[in-house]
């Protein structure tokens, strides 16, 4: 399994708004690529933004392939998402899970 961590990041007003866009519609819109193994979502709050992590789950290259497009480390942020954030990865990293419960 590959493990796959994207951070962003976004204003205090619009933290509520962009963890409900990622809940209601961006993560489960992932569920239609094959190979995608679930995700965990991380936020934090500090007193001038908002961070977020991303960490997807997939059973292999070719999946996230299919989803991140060609080299597979590419960001994917809809631009629904981009209104949203202030900041954010350009590039996800990936790693080998090694031990997963």
């Amino acid at each position: 399994m590959i493990m796959r961590v994207w951070h962003g990041y976004t204003s205090p007003e619009n933290a509520d708004a962009y963890e409900h866009l990622l809940k209601g519609e961006i993560l489960p819109g992932i569920h239609r690529v094959r190979g995608y193994g679930g995700a965990w979502l991380l936020r934090r709050n500090k007193a001038t933004e908002a961070e977020f992590i991303a960490i997807t789950a997939w059973e292999s290259w070719e999946a996230i392939e299919e989803f991140a497009g060609q080299g597979h480390t590419g960001a994917v942020v809809p631009d629904k998402a981009r209104e949203l954030l202030s900041r954010f990865d350009e590039h996800s990293t990936h790693y080998d899970a090694v031990w997963v419960p």
